[in-house]
């Protein structure tokens, strides 16, 4: 069943058809949230409030078929609000990630993790995965949120210019410049491009 189809039978009172809708998009917008503020726990806060603003809001939506656009301009504004709350989630800068708690870099895997033995490997992608959701935050606001979407939900330029509503030579002028400041945090932790590829 497509969204619009249980779209319209949620606006016919059949409530079990919101829970589907949720249950469909609620994976993608947590981890979308969460890579945006990098925060696990604000995330899921963030998420929750989306499917309520969603919920109050869904009898405005005039085309249904464009729902997942919509829904991402939603967590975008609940993200950017939450952002205005609490400004510490977005003034890590590039210096401030170069070193750990204790001054020193941050410990990293030297060579790809493919072929460890299991419990190393799984060790060092969460670490990777770690140091890379930080690095995220080192982006402005404006270049990373085209990052998450390009890069972790695969969307084309021009849907991430139809969710920012701007136009597609300026979001890849922004992926351009956000790739660009990631990378030199990259370089400083020497984490090689193979194993971005990998995570990522």
């Amino acid at each position: 069943m497509t969204d619009s189809e249980l779209i319209a039978k949620f606006l016919n009172g059949n409530i079990d058809a919101f829970n589907k809708l949720v249950w469909r998009w609620e994976k993608n917008v947590y981890n979308f949230v969460v890579r945006y503020l990098g925060d696990r726990e604000t995330g899921k806060d963030v998420c929750q409030k989306t499917f309520i603003r969603v919920y109050q809001k869904l009898h405005r939506l005039r085309e249904p078929a464009r729902f997942s656009t919509w829904l991402f301009q939603i967590a975008i504004n609940i993200c950017r609000d939450e952002l205005k709350s609490h400004r510490r989630l977005n003034t890590v800068s590039l210096e401030s990630l170069q070193e750990n708690r204790n001054g020193s870099e941050p410990g990293l895997p030297k060579h790809s993790t493919q072929g460890q033995p299991h419990p190393e490997a799984e060790a060092n992608r969460r670490d990777l995965r770690e140091l890379i959701e930080r690095a995220l935050q080192a982006v402005p606001e404006e270049q990373r949120v085209v990052i998450i979407m390009k890069e972790y939900h695969g969307l084309k330029f021009i849907e991430i210019a139809e969710i920012l509503e701007t136009s597609v030579n300026t979001v890849k002028s922004r992926m351009y410049y956000g790739i660009t400041a990631m990378r030199k945090v990259f370089k400083q932790w020497k984490i090689y491009e193979e194993m971005l590829k990998y995570e990522m």
